[in-house]
């Protein structure tokens, strides 16, 4: 079936412009599963071919939906539709862990990497003495390019050998300094984000979001970690298994 019967026909005459009236055949074709996740689209070239448009009119089309998170370009592949991410409760991994699970790239983007002394919120939050060193790790996260969370991280400096430990994967750098995360306590809440998060993460000021803030704990019951993650209300489902047990 071609892609034109998929999503329907486009017409020149209508009063919304033809881009316009692509993005919304193809919003329509997502949210009926007439385009499934992951599913990879025509290339740009050969569906203005299809569906008699130039080639810029393809692009605005997909570039607005790429922005609203509907589709993804995956360097050397394609544009595809956006999967949206499941994330367990059930299970304490990273972001890193996560995305690698379901083979896409992860990446980050640093917006600040400090050290300082410990607050008097962390210091409660963390189990620390004031003046104690903590790293601050503030970055937006992205899977296979697209913009998915912001993270702000306040990790015990004792827990790493220097501000400089962590690259990809704050879980990674931990672990290699034996203080990796064996049990956290995670509080989930919907948020609209701010003109600025929004900005961050191409989305619209006021789409909705979810916040996580997570305190993660060592083997030994040390606090390693405390972090706020801002997630794409559009992107992310969060899965939780549940047992019949006694009261």
């Amino acid at each position: 079936m071609s892609f034109s019967e998929l999503i329907g026909t486009l017409d020149a005459r209508r009063s919304a412009p033809l881009y316009q009236q692509l993005q919304q055949a193809v919003r329509e074709a997502i949210a009926q599963r007439v385009l499934k996740a992951d599913q990879a689209l025509p290339a740009e070239r050969d569906l203005a071919a299809e569906l008699d448009v130039s080639r810029i009119t393809v692009r605005k089309a997909f570039d607005g939906l790429v922005a609203e998170g509907l589709l993804s370009r995956r360097q050397g592949a394609g544009t595809f539709v956006a999967a949206r991410v499941e994330k367990s409760f059930s299970k304490l991994t990273s972001f890193s862990e996560d995305m690698a699970a379901r083979g896409r790239k992860a990446t980050s983007s640093w917006l600040s990497r400090t050290e300082g002394a410990v607050t008097p919120e962390e210091s409660l939050t963390l189990g620390l003495s004031p003046g104690t060193a903590v790293y601050r790790y503030h970055r937006i996260r992205y899977a296979d390019a697209m913009p998915m969370a912001l993270e702000y991280s306040t990790v015990p400096a004792s827990c790493l050998p220097s501000l400089e430990a962590v690259e990809l994967s704050l879980y990674q750098a931990l672990d290699v300094n034996g203080q990796r995360p064996t049990r956290a306590l995670q509080r989930l809440r919907a948020v609209l984000f701010t003109a600025e998060q929004a900005e961050l993460l191409g989305v619209a000021p006021g789409a909705a979001g979810l916040l996580i803030e997570r305190r993660a704990f060592s083997r030994t019951g040390q606090a390693v970690e405390v972090t706020q993650s801002f997630y794409r209300g559009d992107a992310y489902d969060f899965v939780a298994e549940l047992n019949d047990g006694p009261a």
